[in-house]
């Protein structure tokens, strides 16, 4: 997941190297602020769009992390338990705060990606980058999910509120406006914890995975000569592989924010110990609740988010990066 590989692999990560770093100089290549800009927005579009588009599938998997015992038959059959009860509106609760939440995490997740992995090479240079590629994906995925984290769990948490209780506000800004107004700043926070125990090892596997599959199927295909139907076809097969794998990871975690998100904690009860209690009652059954319905997702997300990037990132020019995989 990389901003441009060399043509071909000569084998060689010095003599790639040196066609890299050629590549990169070349004066027509965005560089710096402009070329992150343009991941960072292509990571923002990706992202809001699969997330959003998905709405439906993340209100039923929420509602069956939060009530089990009602929302008992799986994605579809949950799915017309809400339909008949609240109407088609109340699969799209929430969407406001996704598309915003995720639009920020995006630019600062893939534009961070992407920003950081680039930070490496130049720290340990390009061999040593290639070789150790693996840990530089992993530091790279990181460090990148951390700051986009801290932009998104607000909206996260305002969104997991709508869905949990229909009748708190209408919509992101009345939603955000009454939990600040009631509970403060560090209601939005309160699953911090919880979101980066999700997100950082679930983007760490995301970007890792694709990274490695990418990389296994271009042995076979010469990406010099692959039209862009097949480099995007590519893309959505690697990050299908890639969110499977993602989803399994982040679960448990991915059920305790939803607990902890869905009401105020009692007075002078710490988000530690809210979270001890809250993995107590759960038990590892529990935490993996609504996984059926969040491999779905998560894997059309993903696969989709991965085609998408790569589709923009070249209709962007954003070329200058370096191509660390053998």
């Amino acid at each position: 997941m990389s901003a441009q590989a060399p043509p071909t692999s000569t084998g060689s990560t010095k003599l790639d190297a040196i066609k890299a770093t050629a590549a990169a100089a070349n004066p027509a290549n965005p560089k710096g602020l402009d070329l992150y800009s343009r991941f960072a927005f292509a990571g923002a579009v990706c992202c809001a769009v699969t997330h959003g588009g998905f709405t439906p599938v993340d209100v039923v998997k929420t509602r069956i992390q939060l009530d089990p015992a009602t929302y008992n038959k799986g994605l579809v059959g949950s799915a017309r338990q809400i339909l008949a009860k609240e109407g088609f509106g109340a699969l799209w609760t929430g969407v406001g705060p996704t598309f915003a939440g995720y639009f920020l995490q995006g630019a600062f997740k893939f534009g961070g990606y992407e920003f950081f992995k680039q930070q490496c090479i130049n720290q340990f240079g390009y061999e040593t980058a290639s070789n150790n590629r693996t840990a530089v994906y992993l530091a790279s995925a990181a460090s990148a999910e951390f700051f986009a984290d801290i932009a998104l769990c607000p909206l996260e948490a305002t969104r997991i509120r709508l869905v949990s209780q229909p009748t708190f506000a209408n919509g992101l800004v009345g939603g955000f406006s009454k939990i600040l107004k009631q509970e403060g700043v560090g209601a939005f926070y309160s699953g911090f914890g919880p979101i980066l125990f999700k997100q950082v090892p679930y983007t760490m596997a995301k970007f890792v995975v694709f990274e490695k599959v990418s990389e296994i199927v271009y042995q076979s295909v010469d990406k010099s000569t692959a039209s862009s139907g097949m480099q995007t076809t590519i893309n959505l097969g690697s990050g299908l592989i890639a969110g499977f794998a993602a989803a399994i990871i982040s679960q448990p975690a991915d059920t305790m924010l939803s607990k902890i998100n869905k009401t105020q904690g009692l007075p002078g009860e710490g988000t530690m110990s809210r979270l001890v209690k809250i993995a107590g009652e759960l038990g590892l059954r529990g935490s993996f609740g609504g996984i059926g319905a969040r491999l779905f997702m998560v894997g059309g997300i993903t696969a989709g988010q991965f085609a998408i990037y790569g589709d923009i990132k070249k209709a962007l020019g954003a070329t200058g990066g370096v191509e660390i995989s053998k």
